[in-house]
């Protein structure tokens, strides 16, 4: 008996080793609270950006939020607001409506600016008990967030014929190429693949390919690979599985995101954020529907998972992990228990719902 009991002892050691949490070690002083700027923004903003309070509150998480009043009709970001994200170097936004046209700038190019937030980063990842049509997609996609198509170097030559000028500098493609690949090498990821269109945009889009050529070499232990950005929307929809991390320039990770996000589940499960040297905002990660319509703000129906897991990501920027991975266990299990889903996902329930059944999951 003593003889055959030893394998089961030595499974059951096996079982509870691995099962053991890692422990944290934090700084002293690591505990104390930290002040985050929150903007609710426009449409749904108010609605998901009040669910992440809610469970902030109930995790009894070791910040408090700044809270200002910011819509995106207005021509300028306030001033105090400005202060207080670097003053505080962190901010949580929901979305900010972009006027169509009528010479009105973008306040979230406007805040990207100021604070040189030159990554945009989404995770784009399956979540087990969402059905999508493609399994295994796990895609992190990088994308420059100061300069291209975005600049706004826009003219009206004569009267029918308008210049819009795209800027491609070899330091800002130089810093989202090394920042895509410490991202990688930090994350344990295996392959970076730069998006480009530097077979019609030779100057521009190969300046910013020969910058990614040039980091690359400096990580040999990540594969390096390279995709015209038709080529990798095509490649996207058929085999998402394929890609790992992505560095892109700024228009073409727009797109990229949205659609990669789109596969993997919806805009409103995927969470992002714009980083900075010295200061982060984070937000629901792909930009489609981050704004919502008046029939899903009436019905309080708006999804909060996106922010949710944005908020998570948010709480590891601020060294707190054991809250960021209460949160997002939490956001999984009622996704993958599937009782409380918004009409996005296939459900019929209420942004308040969700966000009980969050708390009520909580550890």
């Amino acid at each position: 008996m003593a003889r055959r009991s030893i394998p089961i002892l030595k499974q059951c050691s096996r079982f509870l080793i691995q099962s053991r949490s890692v422990t944290y070690m934090p700084r002293p002083g690591d505990g104390a609270p930290r002040t985050v700027t929150l903007l609710p923004g426009d449409g749904i903003g108010p609605l998901v950006t009040g669910a992440v309070e809610q469970v902030m509150e109930a995790m009894h998480a070791p910040l408090y939020f700044e809270k200002y009043d910011v819509h995106g009709d207005m021509k300028k970001v306030p001033q105090e607001v400005i202060d207080s994200i670097k003053k505080n170097k962190v901010c949580l936004k929901g979305g900010l409506m972009t006027p169509m046209g009528g010479g009105v700038s973008s306040l979230n190019m406007q805040l990207r600016r100021e604070l040189d937030l030159y990554a945009s980063l989404v995770n784009c990842f399956n979540l087990p008990g969402l059905p999508t049509r493609h399994e295994n997609v796990d895609i992190v996609v990088i994308r420059e967030n100061t300069e291209g198509e975005y600049s706004g170097l826009e003219h009206e030559v004569v009267p029918g014929v308008v210049e819009s000028l795209k800027v491609i500098t070899k330091f800002c493609s130089e810093r989202i190429a090394k920042y895509a690949f410490e991202y990688a090498y930090l994350n344990n990821r295996k392959t970076v693949t730069a998006v480009h269109k530097a077979n019609i945009m030779k100057l521009a889009d190969g300046l910013f390919l020969e910058s990614c050529r040039e980091v690359a070499t400096k990580y040999p232990g990540i594969k390096y690979n390279e995709i015209i950005v038709d080529n990798c929307c095509m490649q996207l929809v058929s085999k998402p599985e394929q890609f790992d991390v992505m560095v892109t320039p700024n228009l073409y990770g727009n797109l990229v995101a949205n659609t990669a996000a789109g596969i993997a589940g919806g805009t409103g499960v995927m969470p992002g954020g714009n980083v900075g040297a010295d200061h982060a905002i984070f937000e629901q990660g792909a930009s489609a529907g981050n704004v919502g319509n008046e029939k899903l703000l009436e019905q309080k129906k708006a999804n909060p998972v996106a922010l949710l897991l944005s908020s998570a990501m948010m709480l590891r920027h601020l060294q707190f992990p054991s809250f960021a991975d209460r949160l997002e266990t939490a956001v999984k299990r009622v996704i993958l228990e599937g009782k409380y889903m918004t009409k996005d996902l296939g459900g019929t329930s209420t942004t308040q719902e969700v966000v009980d059944a969050v708390i009520a999951a909580l550890d």
